[in-house]
């Protein structure tokens, strides 16, 4: 069975004083059109997607080319679900932005620990039902970096959780083997972006 890990595209930006849930902007719709194209060659069986809109919206030229139906998965929404702002954390990421110290101070420590062993645990469980239910097919799993990458780890077996940065609509591929065998294919697939114009990672 072959698995397509796949990061939502280029959401909108927003801060706000309750919780958001954002969707994606014009270039993320393009590389979400760009995704579903690319894939002709090969086309999903299935197509699940987290409930967070970034995904939704990802999956959904996905669903119209293949003629799928999304299957939403609560466990696979990403650790910010519930946040009052939304600022891609490649803007942020080791600066000393306070929303950035935030989200590193829920992940380290005692407590950040036990949060990083219950993620996973719903991640991995979550992902392993999809493979349980649909064995010897390909199945598109449209998704957050966070969720990935936690996936990821526990394939490789590495304490790193957070280990890489999925590009926008990116593919990662694991194959599972019917003996329980998780194998990693491919990390981080971009290609289908040139399309696109967009800037991929160096």
């Amino acid at each position: 069975m072959e698995l397509l890990l796949i990061r939502h595209g280029l959401p909108v930006r927003i801060e706000s004083d309750r919780e958001v849930d954002p969707g994606l902007t014009p270039l993320g719709h393009d590389q979400a059109r760009a995704l579903a194209t690319w894939l002709e060659a090969e086309p999903p069986d299935a197509l699940v997607t987290s409930p967070m809109a970034r995904a939704v919206e990802t999956a959904a030229p996905l669903a119209e080319r293949f003629g799928l139906t999304p299957v939403v998965d609560d466990d696979l929404a990403e650790l910010d679900r519930g946040a009052t702002v939304y600022i891609p954390l490649e803007e942020i990421k080791g600066t000393d932005d306070p929303r950035w110290l935030e989200l590193m101070g829920d992940w380290v420590g005692p407590a950040g620990a036990a949060r990083r062993v219950a993620f996973q645990a719903r991640v991995v469980a979550a992902v392993e039902r999809q493979i349980a239910a649909r064995p010897g097919s390909r199945v598109a799993v449209v998704c957050h970096g966070g969720v990935i990458n936690t996936f990821l780890s526990s394939v490789l077996g590495t304490e790193q959780t957070f280990f890489f940065e999925p590009h926008y609509t990116s593919i990662s591929r694991v194959l599972a083997h019917p003996d329980g065998r998780r194998q990693l294919h491919s990390v981080n697939e971009t290609a289908h972006l040139r399309s696109v114009g967009d800037a991929l990672p160096a």
